[in-house]
């Protein structure tokens, strides 16, 4: 088990660095999962990470029942790495993060390889920036059944901190794409392709959604951009009661895919 005392250590420059928001240090195919939550559904799904970053504080507390210790015994001991607590607060983004079990775990970014043909449900992110909501979004798609995300540019870091928090694990079920163009994309689709609008006329709950399908979501201000909506083959809306304009994005996300697995369940 390493330790790491000085601020200078290059490892934990390379930790710092991660938990920043700087987009190109996301490129270099990395990431931080902080919690307990998501350290155990990453053992779950995925197996070991690249290592595992406790607090010291937090080991000396494992001796006596600490909530790190059913982590910490499936760890293998040579991807264990204690910061002092100083520099751990440097990278934790938690304000509870003690009751979170001040465990970080540093991850390689999958790296899915893009279908000849895609014919399986999914969901495409045009510009949504909030990184909440790409987080619900994700957790949403994962617990419908949805596998696949495309994020496009502009859209917020699938794999920054505050959207895998966010997402509370769903990253690990899910095959994201970030950066995607929409010149690479597109001629791989063989299947129809879905914009929600306040405006549209046809309501989601008359569109039939029993077969694969590309949902679309937009910019939380603008929408679906017109490159995109040049591209959808339908276009619905969710029926609301007067007053509001709009839904949240992402809470408009989920009525899509929880109406669609409805309608496949029925």
């Amino acid at each position: 088990m390493k330790t790491i005392t000085a601020r200078d250590n290059p490892f934990f420059k390379r930790l710092k660095q991660l938990a920043g928001t700087v987009r190109r240090d996301r490129r270099a195919g990395q990431a931080l999962a902080e919690g307990l939550h998501l350290a155990s559904t990453y053992l779950d799904t995925l197996g070991q990470p690249r290592a595992c970053i406790i607090a010291e504080s937090a080991l000396s507390e494992h001796k006596m029942q600490h909530p790190l210790q059913p982590i910490m015994a499936r760890i293998e001991p040579s991807r264990m790495v204690v910061l002092t607590d100083p520099l751990f607060a440097q990278l934790s983004t938690l304000a509870r993060a003690a009751q979170c079990g001040n465990v970080i775990f540093l991850i390689d970014i999958p790296a899915p390889e893009l279908p000849l043909q895609i014919t399986h449900d999914c969901l495409i992110l045009d510009g949504v920036q909030d990184a909440g909501n790409v987080g619900s979004i994700l957790r949403s798609a994962a617990a419908a059944g949805v596998r696949s995300v495309f994020c496009a540019p502009g859209t917020a870091c699938a794999w920054s901190p505050k959207v895998l928090r966010a997402g509370m694990g769903a990253h690990f079920f899910l095959h994201i794409f970030t950066e995607i163009e929409i010149e690479k994309l597109v001629p791989h689709f063989a299947i129809p392709l879905i914009v929600t609008d306040s405006h549209s006329t046809a309501s989601i709950y008359e569109q039939d959604l029993t077969k694969p399908c590309a949902w679309i979501w937009g910019n939380e201000g603008a929408g679906v951009s017109t490159v995109w909506r040049e591209h959808a083959t339908d276009c619905v809306t969710i029926p609301q009661a007067g007053g509001m304009e709009s839904i949240n994005v992402a809470a408009a996300a989920a009525v899509c895919l929880f109406e669609q697995r409805r309608q496949r369940t029925a």
